[in-house]
């Protein structure tokens, strides 16, 4: 197996892990990560296939609603990053007790913070899709879906929270498990729900986020009883005291602003995108929302393995390995890659097919057609460079990803879409090209941090 790791440029010494226990323990904790991120993303699709058969006006409802779901996730998500990091350092200086301190401490913040988007999300509702760019034609129906996934999006801070602490001590398969099992309860349901099936009422678009919610609450039972359970390292027990810790708090601090940054600018720069979309009209946005679902599954597949990777990384770190780090940096990288050709490919040769999943409709079928062409393009470049995200972010080299985010998802991505899709006058084909002009920038610039290498001396 040594050529492999003279393939990546990474020198074996007597200190080493073997190169056959390194490739295994890539694939022991990536492969729960990937296969979860797919196939929640593969649930998600056939969510949209079921909403796709009510009309166009109906995708575009629930499409215009994602935005302001994630940015009121967003805080969240800067939680998660420092996290996961926090903890898999813990983990790699095996300091058992920190890693139940650290769970608790975070647990606490995620509670407080999902209550108060969660109720913000319902009472400005309106207000967050007409941002969105939401038109007359599905307004009222994309704020009563919005509110309803609010409830639930209460429930799934809490679970990535947890999930994102599983992840960091390695522990893949209980994360996967717990979002696997919520997605079929939400699959189930919208199949009852949306359709009026045996003794559900028929509740179209608004069945759906009631399926959404409840699956989301079956993903916190599952993500809690993880903790509950006297075995794990992240084991706790609400009888003990809680003892506030500054330094665990500043640690997120550190770690969470950063991150926080990135998160607003990704949402942001993903607004604009959206809202410049959504004014080329309810069709170009329908079809635009099937396209992004088939990029989530192959997003889904780079997160999944990003995710496996910043453990790793994090991980080697924290026992001062970072040559380790480096190597399994780039053994994840070119797993990503296969799998970027093989699943690009895939695309281009089948993408009438693939829409005619989601719509019969002949004109977004037509219209969607050179889209997955592109994306069979982006494809090549985005999974990698998630994966390469992942692992600065892992090491907390968490400002230079917030900076990309602004430079890339802010400034480039939307500022293209309205010079392509408006001043060019080449509609949506245009801003599906911004998508792929801002995937090649963040591939380049990441790898260059990466094989930097200044990422394996940042403290945590």
């Amino acid at each position: 197996m040594n050529w492999i790791f003279n393939l990546i440029g990474y020198k074996i010494n007597v200190k080493d892990p073997t190169p056959t226990s390194m490739i295994k323990k890539t694939f022991r904790i990536a492969w729960p990560s990937a296969t979860e991120a797919f196939l929640i993303s593969i649930i998600g699709a056939v969510d949209m296939m079921m909403v796709g058969r009510l009309g166009e006006t109906a995708i575009a409802s629930i499409g215009i609603t994602n935005q302001p779901k994630f940015i009121l996730l967003s805080m969240l998500f800067a939680l998660n990053v420092g996290t996961t990091v926090v903890i898999s350092r813990r983990r790699g200086e095996k300091n058992t007790k920190a890693l139940k301190d650290v769970m608790r401490h975070s647990l606490i913040i995620a509670f407080v913070l999902s209550l108060i988007f969660a109720l913000i999300g319902i009472i400005f509702a309106k207000e967050l899709v007409l941002i969105s760019g939401a038109t007359s034609d599905y307004l009222e129906t994309s704020i009563l879906y919005l509110r309803v996934i609010m409830i639930g999006n209460f429930f799934l801070g809490m679970s990535m929270n947890i999930n994102a602490a599983q992840r960091g001590v390695g522990n893949t398969l209980i994360a996967m498990k717990t979002n696997l099992t919520a997605n079929l309860v939400n699959v189930v349901l919208n199949y009852l729900l949306i359709n009026g099936i045996w003794i559900f009422p028929r509740l179209e678009v608004l069945g759906a986020g009631i399926a959404t919610t409840i699956g989301n609450l079956v993903m916190f039972i599952i993500a809690f009883r993880s903790i509950l359970d006297k075995e794990s390292l992240l084991y706790q027990s609400f009888k003990e005291p809680f003892e506030y810790s500054k330094e665990i708090v500043q640690s997120f601090i550190k770690l969470g602003k950063p991150a926080l940054t990135e998160q607003v600018f990704i949402r942001f720069g993903f607004l604009l995108y959206a809202r410049a979309v959504a004014d080329l009209g309810t069709t170009a946005f329908a079809t635009h929302q099937l396209v992004m679902n088939v990029m989530v599954i192959s997003f889904a597949l780079g997160d999944g393995l990003s995710t496996a990777n910043s453990a790793l990384i994090g991980q080697s770190l924290g026992a001062k390995r970072p040559d380790v780090a480096m190597a399994y940096g780039k053994i994840t990288q070119r797993i990503g890659l296969t799998i970027a050709i093989i699943f690009s490919s895939l695309i281009a040769l089948n993408r009438r097919s693939i829409l005619s999943l989601f719509t019969s409709d002949q004109n977004i079928i037509e219209l969607g057609g050179p889209l997955l062409i592109i994306l069979s393009v982006i494809i090549l470049f985005q999974i990698v460079q998630v994966i390469v995200v992942g692992a600065l972010r892992g090491a907390g080299d968490v400002k230079f990803v917030a900076t990309l985010s602004l430079v890339s998802v802010s400034i480039v991505r939307p500022g293209l879409t309205y010079l392509f899709a408006y001043g060019l006058g080449f509609g949506l084909t245009g801003a599906w090209v911004s998508v792929l002009v801002d995937q090649m920038l963040r591939f380049i610039i990441s790898q260059i941090r990466f094989n930097g290498a200044s990422w394996t001396k940042i403290k945590v």
